[in-house]
């Protein structure tokens, strides 16, 4: 039975990086925008030619969700792109840090922050509960399972929409760990998506009224690089997070 569930985490964790991996270019000009409808007004006009990243392998209502080699993520026509199937890439690793990621002076977060330059912050519920120390990092590290198997996809589903998910940092990460990660956290940096679950809380319902995430979460024991803003939340034991997450990329 081991031997089975770890052949099928292989092939999952292989599957996710293929995904990852897969590029397509817009054949003509078209809309990125925020989900897939058109509902609300696009993110911006895509060229013809430009070149995108597959963030997800099946169509919602028509549409891929993408990528853009501005790091801007959104969804595009399906129709208007083609699909490189013969040629699967490396994630791009550059803004990856060798070392220690810097932690500035900490300020309240608020819903006018660039983050990490994809309008994620317009989302994030009583912002300045968060003291933002740097705002765009990439973090390398394994994705672990602090709820003890209570979701199937290794995270807790808050009520404000948000994930509440768990990262072991690789070691030239471990400053971003602090005494609230360690005694409340299992010594695992949080990571936070926002609006991707059902909202109930009902002072969060106004962040995600306009937007739903649809990020791709790697299963429990994948090997990743996630990219965020680096916060403490102080509305709890003041434990360290990437909130929001900009992207999730499985890595070797």
């Amino acid at each position: 039975m081991r031997r089975i569930t770890s052949l099928c985490v292989s092939l999952l964790v292989a599957w996710s990086a293929a995904l990852f991996g897969q590029t397509a270019v817009t054949t003509r000009s078209t809309n990125l925008r925020r989900d897939s409808s058109t509902r609300h007004a696009p993110i911006r006009l895509l060229e013809a030619g430009e070149q995108l990243s597959l963030l997800a392998p099946q169509k919602r209502n028509g549409y891929y969700h993408v990528e853009t080699s501005d790091s801007a993520s959104g969804w595009v026509w399906a129709r208007n792109i083609r699909i490189d199937t013969a040629a699967a890439v490396a994630p791009h690793l550059e803004n990856v840090a060798p070392g220690p990621v810097v932690i500035g002076p900490a300020v309240p977060g608020s819903n006018s922050l660039a983050g990490c330059g994809d309008g994620l912050w317009h989302h994030v519920y009583h912002p300045n509960r968060l003291l933002v120390m740097n705002e765009c990092v990439t973090v390398t590290g394994t994705i672990v399972d602090d709820t003890n198997g209570r979701n199937s996809d290794g995270v807790r589903h808050e009520a404000d929409g948000d994930t509440h998910g768990w990262l072991r940092p690789d070691p030239p990460f471990a400053n971003l760990l602090d005494s609230g990660n360690r005694t409340a956290e299992n010594g695992d940096l949080v990571f936070e998506i926002v609006c991707h679950y059902r909202v109930t809380q009902a002072d969060a319902k106004p962040s995600c009224s306009t937007f739903a995430d649809h990020t791709v979460i790697p299963p429990v024991g994948s090997h990743v690089a996630i990219t965020g803003t680096f916060v403490q939340d102080t509305n709890h034991q003041r434990w360290n997070e990437i909130h929001p997450v900009s992207k999730i990329l499985v890595v070797p």
